[in-house]
């Protein structure tokens, strides 16, 4: 049995409380399946990091967690949230499509070793 397509909003709020950088993350087809990040600043004066904060609370949801696959959405050239579902994911592959960059990757089942602070093989 599947489960029902899921989705769910993310926001990252900056220190004045406004949404810095958003995602919605959805999944079809249970959890082995592929889920589904949109990515997105909601201004082009973002702080720097805040896009790898998203990152990490898109990676760190429960859809993403349950899922092997990631295909992203994130706008061309941000190439901050590109870097961080570098370090997060495997086999990652990138193709531009017109304002966007598609990214097909696979979520690893390690990936709390995976972060800046613990690199893969530590631990």
């Amino acid at each position: 049995m599947t489960n029902p397509r899921t989705s769910h909003h993310i926001d990252l709020k900056d220190e004045d409380g406004h949404i810095a950088a958003a995602a919605e993350v959805s999944t079809e087809s249970g959890p082995d399946g592929t889920v589904r990040a949109s990515m997105y600043a909601k201004s082009e004066h973002v702080r720097r990091g805040d896009r790898t904060s998203l990152v990490d609370a898109v990676m760190d949801s429960a859809e993403v967690k349950a899922s092997d696959r990631m295909e992203a959405t994130v706008p061309y050239g941000d190439i901050e949230s590109i870097e961080r579902l570098r370090e997060r994911t495997d086999d990652t592959e990138l193709r531009a499509a017109g304002a966007s960059t598609l990214v097909d990757a696979n979520v690893p089942r390690d990936r709390e070793q995976r972060t800046p602070e613990s690199p893969a093989g530590d631990g």
